[in-house]
């Protein structure tokens, strides 16, 4: 079987290929786009980092090809919609450059407030500016946390042995959960209010896009110094600029930006008080090594025994229970993705119900493909239909399941009830046809909505105008409404309202629907 690597790889990851019997070993890093097309074209398995493009072009001219592995995490280079339509496995390394990335973290953290890179400049050119860098202790400061996953967890534990006080904000975790972590839950004002130093480590969601930004620096204690190593996009770049130059941040360290390389006349790159990197996070002689022996023996463990590991697009079960449940698959992680982002902040326990002829085929792989969909929107790409089991305990998440051979109103049926800090909330789906799913209902509101694209939740008094109200709001945005349904338990009460809409719709647009007095909640869902 010819395995193809297009992409610079260590030795070590090279030699698990070579040593395995009756593989053919291609190796062609910094292969070009047109010569990647033609080698692939007879290839079982395509091996890359993050500089080849694994393109619908190129899943489409893989005749053989049953596996992607992506040495990392980041996936922003790969076509999973093409990878699933190929029938393709994706795989990648969520966790071989956890560690680095912590240390990274920390190093920025020390260098940040110790001013190290500016001081070395200067000695190095001559002068002796014992003076001027002035910088300022760790021990006994407070560090807040924007995110408590796996790499979160370790600078959390790392920053608890300098003896500095930690703030938490992960509104996907319980207090205690925190609390035995070390660290204090708060709001995110609180936290912006407290922290000496802020770090993020969350992934880049319709939710946390520019989360530090002008409204967020405004807010934060003065002298405070942030540190971002986790993705580009979740810092407002010159609003930053613009609150150091004020005075009200003391500083930056930044390893990854919006655009990387970031443009030359991007303002942070002239500040002193800014300390950059270029995307190093990962960058140790280990994690690269880790990385690529990790992957190497995912793709020979695929290729020889038919085992699947981080797979990103499919769970481990056979081929030919996978054509059968990949509509059952597709559901559940849809009804996972929808209650995330409707209702799951302070997520103790979930509880999910398989009910008709879904019971007939084995439900473990529904409940994994759930939670992936239900972890992925706080995690982000970490979340895989393997570990998914394993986060979802490490975040104390309690998971139930039932089963009953019979289905009220429907043939079969997935509920999800989840149990969070605002109370018990519910969603179920129905599978109607092949690939033609939907959600049948949302707490006592009974509903059919496609769970799919852009999707706008909206509980109202039940009064008149407030449809109109709506759509006139979409149609003066220039958003077209795919299809709507309106759920309502009484006359006058309150009613809930599901609208598929073509495009996203925007922050302002939304905030003017929550001003209206008849409108009890807006949220935007993303599938």
């Amino acid at each position: 079987m010819k395995v193809l690597v297009s992409d610079k790889f260590s030795p070590e990851g090279l030699r698990v290929f070579e040593e395995t019997p009756g593989l053919e070993l291609h190796y062609h890093p910094g292969i070009s786009t047109e010569d990647l097309l033609t080698a692939v074209a007879d290839a079982d398995a395509l091996v890359v980092r993050g500089g080849t493009q694994v393109t619908a072009e190129v899943f489409a001219a893989a005749r053989k090809l049953k596996v992607v592995g992506r040495a990392g995490i980041g996936i922003e280079n790969m076509d999973l919609a093409a990878a699933n339509r190929k029938g393709v496995v994706v795989m990648n390394t969520p966790f071989g450059s956890t560690t680095t990335t912590a240390e990274h973290t920390i190093a920025m953290l020390l260098a940040l407030a110790r001013q190290i890179p500016q001081a070395s400049c200067s000695t190095k050119s001559g002068r002796w500016e014992k003076d001027r860098f002035l910088g300022v202790e760790i021990a006994g400061k407070t560090l807040g946390v924007i995110g408590a996953g796996k790499i979160g967890r370790m600078v959390i534990e790392r920053a608890l042995a300098l003896k500095m006080h930690i703030l938490v904000l992960d509104p996907y975790l319980s207090e205690e959960m925190v609390r035995q972590m070390g660290g204090e839950q708060v709001e995110f004002k609180e936290l912006l209010a407290r922290s000496d130093f802020i770090s993020l480590h969350i992934p880049l969601n319709s939710e946390t896009a520019q989360i530090i930004g002008p409204g967020a620096l405004s807010r934060v204690k003065p002298g405070c110094r942030i540190i971002n190593c986790a993705v580009g996009g979740l810092v407002d770049e010159l609003a930053l600029a613009q609150a150091i130059e004020a005075g009200q941040v003391a500083g930056a360290a930044l390893d990854v930006f919006a655009k990387e390389p970031p443009e030359a006349d991007n303002p942070l790159l002239s500040l002193d008080q800014v300390i950059c990197t270029p995307h190093l996070r990962a960058a140790t002689v280990d994690a690269q090594v880790n990385v690529t022996v990790q992957v190497a023996r995912q793709i020979v463990d695929f290729l020889t025994r038919g085992a699947v590991v981080n797979a990103l697009n499919v769970p481990a079960v056979s081929s030919e229970l996978l054509a059968v449940i990949r509509p059952y698959l597709d559901l559940a992680e849809r009804l996972g993705a929808f209650q995330a982002q409707i209702c799951a902040r302070g997520l103790h326990s979930i509880t999910v119900e398989y009910a008709g002829s879904i019971t007939e085929h084995p439900t473990n792989p529904l409940t994994v493909a759930l939670l992936k969909g239900l972890l992925t929107p706080m995690l982000g790409s970490v979340v895989n239909y393997v570990n998914a089991p394993h986060l979802a305990r490490e975040r104390g998440i309690r998971v139930i399941e039932t089963r009953s051979n019979t289905s009220e109103g429907f043939s079969n049926m997935i509920k999800l009830t989840v149990d969070c800090a605002s109370g018990e909330n519910s969603v179920c789906g129905a599978l109607f046809g092949e690939n033609d799913y939907r959600i049948v209902r949302v707490n006592d509101h009974h509903v059919e909505a496609v769970p799919e694209g852009h999707l706008l939740v909206l509980h109202n008094e039940d009064r008149p105008g407030v449809i109109g109200f709506v759509g006139q709001l979409l149609a003066k945005a220039n958003i077209n409404i795919a299809m709507m349904n309106l759920s309502r338990r009484k006359i006058k009460g309150r009613a809930m309202l599901m609208i598929n809409v073509d495009s996203p719709i925007p922050e302002a647009v939304l905030t003017e629907m929550r001003d209206n007095e008849n409108i009890l909640s807006a949220t935007q869902v993303h599938l």
